[in-house]
């Protein structure tokens, strides 16, 4: 069988100003490199007045009517906004789903540890899933393994620090149940 190669498709940044000759709106309210208002003016004037201060002409606001202007650095501007959008990606918490897996012949030691477990991923944020894992004979068993979920949700829910919600209820997969669980800060 052959593969065929293909070219990633390229990224399409969504904030691409159009700057000097790139411009086509005959008149333009222009703003100035310290921010003051100068007022509408046509395309060419402001060009104009962007070179003799060897600067840009970038149009900020292309939907407004006339088209708002800037005078700026072209350069710097694109650097200070890249760096905006890289410091509120950094703001965002990123929630992840950590899993925890219980059979039927699960020891009480073993559930205590899950349990600790569980505490520790819903403090830090992050979403919970629960599987019971049902393997051969199991499979018929399957009241015991709702059971076993339901008693391991209803104690996590007596905890008083945290605020626990079930995001998906319980399912049913081929190799047992699961269920997501999230906790909600007050």
């Amino acid at each position: 069988m052959r593969r065929t190669y293909r070219r990633p498709k390229p990224k399409i940044d969504k904030n691409i100003f159009r700057i000097n000759g790139q411009i086509t709106a005959p008149q333009l309210r222009i703003i100035d490199a310290d921010d003051n208002n100068i007022g509408v003016l046509s395309t060419q004037e402001a060009l104009r007045m962007a070179q003799e201060q060897e600067l840009d002409l970038v149009e900020v606001f292309p939907k407004a009517q006339p088209p708002v202007a800037k005078i700026t650095d072209y350069g710097r501007m694109k650097y200070q906004k890249e760096k905006q959008m890289q410091k509120q990606q950094a703001k965002q918490k990123k929630v992840e789903t950590k899993s925890i897996r219980m059979s039927l012949r699960i020891s009480e030691h073993d559930r205590q540890l899950r349990y600790k477990q569980a505490l520790k991923f819903l403090e830090n944020g992050n979403k919970l899933k629960v599987d019971v894992l049902l393997k051969g004979r199991e499979k018929q068993l399957q009241n015991k393994a709702r059971e076993i979920i339901t008693n391991f949700i209803n104690q996590l829910k007596a905890e008083e620090s945290l605020n626990i919600a079930e995001e998906q209820a319980l399912t049913k997969q081929l190799s047992g149940f699961n269920i997501i669980v999230i906790n909600k800060f007050k």
